[in-house]
């Protein structure tokens, strides 16, 4: 390599160390609690609106998860922001309108959603909020991501059975506490995120 080369390489390196120091730049415990707090409060939103349509599509228990799933991300919103709140500052998020397609469809687009909030999103900000030494961040955080992985098997199990999730029937649970979901079937003595007992789980149906 002679040396215009090793200048060439020398100076791509050095672009690209930039750019990526510039998108991880000011990602703070903040920074990623108000990104949190946007996306939640989002999937409740989309959520609600997944519900709707699976219902006018006569899927009456993928509406039941959808409508559980979408109060356990209100509560998730709830926890970022007082989380939010201690460091000084305002949660705020931007509602953007639901991209509402078919039942099947919306399945994919939220499977696809949690499944990247519990192996990408959220481990990056537990770690920086370890880091930052936030507790509260990183029980917010470690709650969520909790819930998210139990979302993502409901809405596997869900497409995997999509007709037979059509009659009414399946029944949900939602820790009030921390937002952890379960079956009805499986509802547990007591959380397993948060330890709250079994009377902080509200049915969903």
């Amino acid at each position: 390599m002679n040396t215009m080369q090793l200048a060439t390489v020398t100076a791509t390196l050095c672009l690209l160390s930039w750019a990526h120091a510039a998108e991880t730049a000011g990602k703070s415990t903040l920074d990623n609690l108000q990104a949190a707090f946007a996306g939640e409060s989002n999937a409740q939103s989309k959520y609600t609106a997944f519900a709707v349509k699976a219902d006018e599509e006569g899927y009456k228990s993928v509406a039941a998860l959808f409508r559980a799933t979408a109060m356990s991300e209100g509560i998730h919103a709830k926890k970022h922001a007082a989380a939010i709140k201690k460091l000084g500052a305002e949660a705020q998020a931007v509602i953007a309108k639901a991209d509402v397609k078919s039942t099947k469809e919306n399945l994919e687009a939220a499977l696809a959603g949690e499944t990247h909030e519990k192996d990408s999103m959220y481990p990056e900000f537990i770690k920086v909020a370890t880091a930052e030494k936030n507790k509260q961040a990183v029980r917010s955080f470690q709650g969520a991501m909790a819930a998210e992985v139990e979302h993502a098997k409901l809405y596997a199990q869900a497409l995997a059975e999509l007709d037979a999730w059509k009659p009414a029937g399946k029944e949900f649970v939602v820790c009030q506490i921390c937002g952890y979901t379960a079956s009805l079937n499986n509802t547990p003595l007591k959380c397993p995120v948060c330890a709250a007992p079994k009377e902080k789980f509200t049915p969903v149906k």
